[in-house]
């Protein structure tokens, strides 16, 4: 079946580092463009960024702009968020996602 797993998410101090996976099953990967989004305690659903299946170009939240960097891998089928300089305000569940199908998120804590 369709399915989206993410992974890679922790508690870590402000500047940190972090990489999230998302293994996806059940659909031609490579075919689709997928996105991250995230929610805080207490607020919607954020979009952080995005990439395409043509070539791959990526498009970032300002907020995220400079520090995420999003990737593909269209042979294991997995997109990836490398997350640099970590801020306590990127404390969310992180969710990957696509047109019909969105994974089960991955908690981000930012704190000292």
């Amino acid at each position: 079946q369709v399915q989206l797993v993410e992974s890679g998410g922790g508690l870590v101090q402000p500047g940190g580092s972090l990489r999230l996976s998302c293994v996806a099953s059940g659909f031609t990967f490579s075919m689709y463009a997928m996105t991250w989004v995230r929610q805080a305690p207490g607020k919607g659903l954020e979009w952080v960024s995005s990439i395409n299946s043509e070539d791959s170009s990526p498009r970032y939240a300002d907020s995220v702009k400079g520090r995420f960097t999003v990737s593909r891998d269209n042979a294991k089928n997995t997109l990836y968020l490398q997350m640099n300089n970590l801020k306590p305000e990127d404390t969310a569940v992180y969710y990957c996602r696509n047109s019909f199908t969105r994974g089960q998120g991955t908690q981000v804590t930012v704190s000292s």
